[in-house]
């Protein structure tokens, strides 16, 4: 028995690789860090659905679709009394969607995150949801059904490098939750719902909102030193720190940081962050000096959507938006395995009495 799966090769996927002990990560061919610096949200949707889909069209034409899906998705938006749930509404949206396995439900999907996520963000702060202008870029028009007004193109970019880095990773809690779901056929919005359910988890896609509450609870650098110590004596957990697959350091964070770096006002921030990174570091190699605890993806995720103005309340919607391109690539990688996914258990409850 191998608790957690971590040994267990569970499918062969065409789709990404984790080298969790060099930090590594390629994704359908790509090195990760290349990756975020050249592509957008439609151009990985792209890649990534290159063998899903016999009928996607090209780049061009996928990103007209996923426009006008975001504006008939518009339409559509839940009603919930608790908008200020942005996964649940997120959720609510999701489940409005036709459940089958075609590329136009995919690209709803796709397109729906960014639509509800905005939504929701907007219903949370007491404000009116925007309309999409389908003629804008993904990542543009999410920008701008936020704040109201179209981004800079070096925001919408680094809002691309985010959506695209986090696009997949292997069989992560999320993505097997997905490929579980879609085994059964039920259907891509299903597979997406089970991928956000697992995603919602503290464990998973919570981490980049508590990276921030830990800089503002440090407030200076001057306090950095005291503050790290009290935390690791007190056994906290440090957060950006640490994964269950790197043994290295994650090469997300990096691609994360240069694109954070590319916006304006967060010279500043990145300063403090690698003030905050560099003691942290040491202080664990010392303190832990047999394992291999390295910075992860959130703590620059923190900074680069705190830069782009997202509540942190939305990170983890944020997080599927640029996930479930990933989903989707693995529910239909799934499907045409053609098993459902049925892994065997070992009992260790009561044995019954002899008659």
């Amino acid at each position: 028995m191998d608790s957690g799966l971590e040994n267990i090769v569970a499918a062969e996927t065409s789709l990404s690789d984790v080298k969790g002990d060099i930090g590594e990560l390629i994704i359908k061919g790509w090195y990760v860090e290349k990756l975020a610096a050249s592509m957008a949200f439609e151009d990985v949707a792209h890649l990534l659905w290159q063998s899903a889909f016999d009928d996607l069209p090209t780049v061009q034409t996928l990103g007209e679709k996923l426009g006008k899906a975001r504006a008939d998705i518009f339409t559509h938006l839940p009603n919930s009394a608790n908008p200020a749930d942005i996964v649940q509404y997120l959720r609510l949206g999701w489940a409005q969607e036709r459940d089958d396995e075609q590329l136009e439900t995919a690209i709803r999907l796709a397109a729906g995150g960014l639509v509800y996520t905005a939504a929701a963000v907007r219903l949370a702060a007491g404000q009116t949801p925007i309309p999409p202008d389908p003629a804008l870029s993904s990542s543009a028009d999410f920008l701008r059904m936020i704040t109201g007004i179209a981004p800079a193109a070096n925001t919408a970019r680094a809002l691309d490098s985010y959506l695209v880095t986090i696009c997949d990773h292997g069989l992560n809690a999320s993505t097997f939750a997905a490929r579980v779901v879609s085994s059964t056929r039920a259907g891509l919005t299903s597979a997406v719902l089970g991928g956000l359910s697992a995603l919602k988890g503290p464990l998973h896609g919570g981490a980049p909102g508590p990276v921030l509450d830990m800089f503002d609870e440090i407030g200076e650098t001057a306090q950095a030193e005291a503050w790290i110590d009290a935390a690791l004596a007190r056994g906290d957990r440090l957060m950006g720190f640490g994964h269950r697959v790197y043994r290295a350091r994650d090469p997300r964070a990096d691609a994360l940081k240069t694109a954070a770096g590319q916006l304006p006002g967060t010279a500043g921030r990145i300063a403090f962050a690698e003030h905050i990174e560099r003691e942290v570091l040491g202080k664990l190699r010392r303190k832990y000096p047999d394992r291999a605890l390295e910075t992860n993806v959130e703590f620059y995720t923190a900074i680069l959507l705190e830069a782009l103005e997202i509540p942190r309340q939305a990170f983890t919607a944020v997080f599927a938006c640029g996930r479930v391109l990933g989903w989707i690539a693995h529910a239909r990688e799934q499907i045409s395995e053609g098993r459902i996914v049925r892994p065997k258990s070992i009992y260790r409850g009561p044995v019954p009495e002899m008659a």
